[in-house]
């Protein structure tokens, strides 16, 4: 398992989520990250989720 960083910023920059997770590969990191934006109301904020090797697997501006 590897551990995976999800981050989500309001407009102004201000960091409202700083979460990790693990997941076995970056495919099933992306669906686990948009479930936890969409429970947590966060899938239209800007976010990105990022794998331990520093690469995104998601991100919305």
């Amino acid at each position: 398992m590897k551990k995976y960083y999800l981050t989500v910023f309001e407009k102004d920059g201000t960091n409202v989520l700083d979460e990790t997770f693990e997941a076995e590969n970056d495919d099933q990191a992306k669906e686990i990250g948009q479930e936890k934006l969409e429970e947590k109301g966060f899938s239209h904020h800007t976010h990105r989720c990022a794998a331990p090797e520093g690469h995104l697997v998601l991100f919305h501006r």
